[in-house]
């Protein structure tokens, strides 16, 4: 199963790094259909990266825009039999309308210990909500931090320039 999760993440991974050469903080998502087997061929049904930027919109994460096109392929905002993948444990707001669509499963990179929707708010099996997720973290982690750090490094860099 974790080649799968592999697979899928690198699509994730290949998102973020369009996120990042775009100047966008580097985080990408994949949302697959689930029902198909075997789930090496399941269909995409989202790919997207961050775009806050490039839309000036606070709520373009890859998450929420990947949700969306999802939801468009589905024909129901209901996405039940999916999985999302996320280079970037999803913020608050991202684990909220992770819940609200019903994904039942989330796969992700390296853990937010600030903002973290999962590690420090958890929402996505919080008891009082009446959705919760199955997650697997730590997916790629090295990849997607790596990634992070070196984006953030530079935008260090151009401020002290």
């Amino acid at each position: 199963m974790l080649d799968l999760h592999d697979y899928y993440m690198s699509m994730a991974l290949r998102e973020a790094q369009r996120a990042m050469d775009a100047g966008e903080v580097p985080t990408g998502c994949a949302i697959i259909d689930a029902r198909e087997e075997p789930r090496a061929k399941s269909p995409v049904l989202g790919l997207a990266h961050n775009q806050v930027e490039i839309l000036k919109d606070p709520t373009a994460h890859a998450e929420v825009l990947a949700i969306t096109q999802a939801a468009e392929a589905l024909g129901d905002w209901r996405l039940t039999d999916t999985v999302l993948y996320v280079t970037k444990e999803p913020c608050v707001m991202c684990a909220g309308a992770i819940i609200y669509a019903r994904i039942p499963t989330v796969v992700f990179g390296v853990p937010d210990a600030k903002r973290g929707g999962h590690s420090v708010f958890q929402i996505l099996d919080h008891p009082g909500l009446n959705h919760r997720c199955d997650v697997l973290p730590n997916v790629r982690a090295d990849e997607s931090l790596h990634m992070l750090q070196l984006f953030f490094r530079e935008k260090r860099q151009q401020k002290k320039l």
